[in-house]
């Protein structure tokens, strides 16, 4: 077992190291991103209306924590799979998402500003790293039926 980690220390180390940078992306999201929405959400929302938003300042926010969520995602994945396949192909996942994710964020905004719950979703998706936590077991299942 002890052989195992010291063989695999500098995935452990990166791995914790993105872990880290995840915790301090949480940690200090008030003062790095604009997001009318983190004080919404926090309170009682589901009978208050929408805050007003400054749209491109908080499309560029959202852009810029999705970003940085995903290069994380992206380096922990290669990380801990060493394949440049399951790598591309979590690129092409995460692009196809975020165009799908932007694009029903701001539609809910616009057309249905009484879809609270909907909004809280989409938006949870954007700004927190989910998908890797979805992506991590699929591909390491992926990987042991491939080995049967």
């Amino acid at each position: 077992m002890l052989n195992s980690l010291l063989q695999h220390k500098g995935k452990i180390l990166i791995s914790i190291g993105v872990i880290f940078c995840f915790a301090l992306i949480r940690t200090f999201e008030n003062s790095l991103f604009y997001d009318p929405f983190l004080e919404y959400f926090e309170s009682e929302f589901t009978n208050v209306p929408l805050p007003e938003v400054d749209s491109f300042k908080l499309f560029y926010n959202l852009i810029f924590r999705f970003g940085l969520n995903t290069i994380l995602s992206l380096i922990l994945i290669y990380t801990l799979f060493q394949d440049k396949g399951i790598l591309n192909f979590t690129a092409i996942l995460y692009s196809v998402f975020s165009i799908l994710l932007f694009a029903a964020f701001f539609i809910i905004i616009e057309y249905f500003p009484n879809s609270n719950w909907l909004l809280f979703y989409v938006r949870r998706f954007i700004i927190q790293p989910i998908f890797v936590l979805l992506f991590i077991p699929a591909f390491y299942y992926q990987l042991q039926n491939s080995k049967k």
